[in-house]
């Protein structure tokens, strides 16, 4: 038997295999590449309320809830995303098929005033401090 023929022979079940696992395996990477859910929120306008907006999600049914504001039934768009304007400043959690996404970016009801102010306080408080430390 030639060499080519040998060659042949062992080489053609090991490409038949790579046929049956390589979609296989580019299955289960892409299963671990598929996009984590998240939400996040932006953008207080005049009126106090912010623009609420995510993405990886599932298309479909989602619910939107809140310790402190109205929640309730929202649809995912097909690229799985979503975006919400004029909703209450707080806390949201966007739950899909028992899956709880927490939304970043709140950042509570504080002006730039009531900032400053505390600034001031918090400044105040750390030379208050200071005097203490040294015994006067």
């Amino acid at each position: 038997m030639s060499n080519r023929r040998m060659r042949l022979l062992l080489l053609t079940p090991v490409m038949a295999g790579s046929f049956f696992v390589a979609p296989a395996a580019l299955a289960w990477s892409g299963a671990l590449a598929a996009p984590a859910a998240t939400c996040s929120i932006s953008g207080v306008f005049e009126n106090g309320k912010v623009h609420l907006s995510g993405g990886g999600f599932t298309p479909g049914q989602a619910f939107l809830s809140s310790p402190t504001a109205a929640g309730g039934s929202f649809t995912i768009a097909e690229n799985g995303g979503f975006q919400m304007m004029n909703v209450e400043n707080a806390r949201y959690t966007v739950t899909q098929a028992n899956q709880h996404t927490e939304c970043s970016g709140f950042k509570g009801a504080t002006t730039n005033q009531d900032e400053m102010t505390q600034n001031d306080q918090n400044q105040n408080d750390q030379n208050d401090n200071g005097g203490d430390q040294d015994g006067s």
